[in-house]
């Protein structure tokens, strides 16, 4: 999405019309994400404060985990998530639909392309807590599947798989514990 507002941008200044520097519409997209990761701190602290949450593997206590995994399956069903996909999957068609003039307008951009991007993605950010926030391998296996999720043909169908299959995993993690 970046690179799609730069690029119309670059057309932009060398026709001799107004253009904002990319960087304002990346400010944007960073502050939907840096308010996530303030609020994800805040929930690791309160979480860690409440003793449901381990300081050293930063893992959930095994139902609270089951309980994300559960939410996280429902969430990847949910029209939300698909409107959400629609938008970060789809650079262009955000480009055509939500275009604003102004560093004001990119800013705005910005901030509305990175809320769609942390709508599809946020729950699966939240399996961290469930897998352990300090594990590289489900930190890679969680950017291998948003990347899939996002780029790949039939990315909603990989969506709704993805739920079903989190949803019988948090049910077996349940019964398991």
């Amino acid at each position: 999405m970046i690179l799609t507002f730069a690029a119309i941008n670059r057309h932009k200044r060398r026709r001799g019309q107004p253009f904002v520097p990319t960087l304002v519409f990346t400010s944007g997209y960073l502050i939907a994400w840096e308010l996530f990761g303030v609020c994800a701190a805040l929930a690791d602290w309160g979480l860690e404060r409440a003793a449901l949450i381990s300081p050293m593997t930063g893992r959930l206590t095994p139902i609270l985990g089951a309980l994300v995994v559960i939410a996280a399956g429902i969430y990847q069903l949910t029209p939300l998530k698909s409107v959400c996909l629609t938008h970060c999957r789809s650079p262009f068609e955000f480009v055509l639909n939500h275009w604003r003039d102004g560093p004001a307008g990119a800013l705005r951009m910005g901030l509305e392309h990175g809320l769609y991007c942390l709508g599809c993605c946020w729950f699966l950010m939240a399996l961290l807590f469930a897998a352990g926030f300090m594990s590289l391998l489900w930190m890679a296996a969680i950017t291998i599947f948003v990347f899939i999720e996002k780029l790949f043909p039939g990315g909603e169908w990989i969506a709704r798989i993805s739920g079903v299959a989190m949803l019988g995993f948090g049910i077996y993690l349940i019964c398991q514990a």
